[in-house]
C-alpha cells in the first residue's frame, strides 16, 4: 500500500487545472464531517514573508528565497483579498495558509521546486482554525513515511482521501485529468531518531516480504535553506494501517502519458501542416527554348 516501485517517477504540477483542484474542494469538506476524529490525509501550514505581485503572478519571499504563491479557482477571493489587503495597507509581509507544492524530477541530484498553494491570509492568528494551532512556518503533515525513487530525501507522501464523490468522479474522467486528480504530494522531511524507519522498496525482496509504509502525523517546521520539512513533534501514535486514499494505477498513468505523446505529436503535424500551407509557393522557372 503506498509503496513505489522504481520504475514509477512521480511528477507534481506546480498550475493548478480549474476543474479537477475544484472537484477535489468541493469533497474535502464532506470528506472531513464524514470522519470528524478519523485521521486523515494532509499537508497545510502557516508561511511568513514578502508578498510581491507581478501581473497575474504572485511570490512570497522567505529569508533569501523566493516562492511562487499559487492559487485555484475556488481560492481566488482569497487570492484577490490577499492582494487588495497589501495595496490597501501597504503592508507585504503576510502570515499565510498555505499548501506546499513540491514538484520532483526523475534525478535524485536535482533539487524539487518548491511552491505554495494559497489556502487563506491571516490578521493577527485569527479566523482560520488551522492559523491558530500553527505558528510561522509550522505544518501539519499526516501521510505515509517512506523513501520515493526521486528523492534522496524520506518524504510524508500524501494521498487524494477516499470519498464516494471522489470515486465516483474518477470512474468518469479522462485518464489524464484522473490521474491528475489522483496525483500525489511527496513531501521531503528530515526526520532524526524517527520511531520508525521510512519505507523503502527493495526491487530484490518478495511481495511478501516488502512490508509496508507506516502513516503518521506530525508537525514540521519548513526549512527554506534546504527547501525540505524538519520534524518537530508527534501528533499521534505511528499507525500501520493508513486512511483510505485514492491512488493512479501504472496503468492509468501508462494511458494517460499515451495520451498526452499523442496530442503532442497532433499538434506538432498540424502546426508543421499549417505553417508550410501559409509558406509562399516558388515560382515556376521560365521555360527555355532553343532558338
Amino acid at each position: 500500500m503506498g509503496s513505489f516501485a522504481p520504475e514509477e517517477v512521480i511528477m507534481e504540477s506546480t498550475e493548478a487545472t480549474k476543474g479537477i483542484e475544484q472537484a477535489a474542494t468541493d469533497t474535502q469538506q464532506s470528506v472531513e464531517n464524514s470522519q470528524p476524529n478519523s485521521p486523515m490525509f494532509q499537508a497545510v501550514g502557516v508561511i511568513v514573508g514578502e508578498v510581491t505581485f507581478s501581473e497575474d503572478r504572485a511570490t512570497i519571499a522567505i529569508g533569501s528565497k523566493k516562492y511562487p504563491l499559487l492559487y485555484i479557482s475556488s481560492k481566488k477571493k482569497g487570492y484577490e483579498g490577499l492582494k487588495k489587503e497589501i495595496e490597501t495597507s501597504g503592508i507585504s509581509n503576510q502570515r499565510l495558509i498555505v499548501y506546499p507544492k513540491f514538484t520532483h524530477f526523475p534525478r535524485k541530484e536535482q533539487p524539487p521546486h518548491v511552491a505554495f498553494q494559497l489556502v487563506g491570509f491571516d490578521k493577527k492568528r485569527k479566523g482560520e482554525a488551522i492559523s491558530e494551532q500553527l505558528f510561522d512556518m509550522e505544518f501539519k503533515l499526516c501521510g505515509l513515511w517512506q523513501f520515493i525513487p526521486v528523492c534522496k530525501t524520506p518524504c510524508i507522501s500524501v494521498f487524494r482521501n477516499f470519498s464516494e464523490q471522489r470515486l465516483d468522479y474518477i470512474k468518469q474522467a479522462e485518464p489524464a485529468k484522473k490521474v491528475k486528480f489522483m496525483k500525489s504530494s511527496h513531501l521531503p522531511l528530515i526526520w532524526r531518531d524517527a520511531p520508525v524507519p521510512p519505507f523503502r522498496f527493495n526491487p530484490k525482496a518478495e511481495k511478501e516480504e516488502q512490508g509496508r509504509p507506516v502513516f503518521v502525523q506530525i508537525k514540521a517546521k519548513f526549512l527554506p535553506h534546504r527547501d525540505v520539512f524538519g520534524f518537530d513533534s508527534l501528533l499521534a501514535i505511528p499507525e500501520e494501517k493508513a486512511p483510505k486514499f485514492l491512488k493512479a494505477s501504472k496503468e492509468e498513468k501508462a494511458t494517460a502519458l499515451s495520451q498526452k505523446r499523442d496530442k503532442r505529436d497532433s499538434d506538432t503535424t498540424a502546426a508543421a501542416s499549417a505553417t508550410n500551407q501559409l509558406s509562399p509557393k516558388p515560382k515556376p522557372k521560365p521555360n527555355k527554348r532553343t532558338q
